[in-house]
């Protein structure tokens, strides 16, 4: 049986420095788009703050996309390291199904956010200079679906993240497997 050849910068016992690297630079982006979200959607009104944090927030989440397509094409062609043996098959499932699903809404919800944008006839310029196409035509009736459906997958993916971290807490501080060490590389 042929193994994969681990690069240089590749460790056997943790992840490549390049997937530490979009694990962290995209939940650093996830955490800032949604509490700018958070922050945008609470202020009264349609002000120039507003629009500034709407903007930062759009950015954001077509970073997050993009990134997130790059990451999952380095993950199909790269294996993340094995779990600890001493892991249960239920936990072991948990753990695939959530990284799964946080792979899935990495996407779905900078798409949707994408959409509503389209609908609610809003153009996305990104970074200010490059302006998105827009992918489907305004219609108030998608706007009201796609707002629903893009804070919905949002809040989603926030129990997702939270749950995420916990497990990995957990492993941490009362397990002791040295799970975390695998994406945090200096707790060895």
């Amino acid at each position: 049986m042929q193994t994969k050849r681990q690069p240089s910068f590749a460790r056997s016992d943790g992840y490549t420095r390049i997937a530490i690297a979009f694990h962290w630079v995209i939940a650093l982006l996830i955490v800032s788009g949604f509490t700018i979200g958070w922050i945008m959607t609470r202020i009264p009104g349609f002000t120039p703050e507003k629009l500034r944090y709407f903007s930062w927030h759009k950015w954001i989440g077509v970073t997050v996309f993009a990134l997130a397509l790059v990451r999952v094409l380095w993950r199909l062609t790269h294996e993340a390291p094995p779990l600890p043996s001493g892991m249960s098959a239920w936990q072991r499932a948990a753990a695939n199904a959530v990284h799964g699903l946080l792979y899935l809404l990495m996407i779905a919800v900078p798409v949707t956010g994408y959409l509503y944008s389209s609908a609610a006839n809003v153009p996305v310029v990104y970074l200010g200079l490059i302006p998105l196409p827009r992918i489907i035509d305004p219609n108030p009736e998608w706007k009201a679906i796609l707002k629903t459906a893009h804070i919905t997958l949002d809040y989603g993916l926030g129990i997702l993240v939270l749950a995420h971290v916990a497990a990995a807490l957990k492993h941490q501080w009362i397990d002791r497997d040295k799970l975390l060490s695998r994406m945090i590389p200096f707790l060895k």
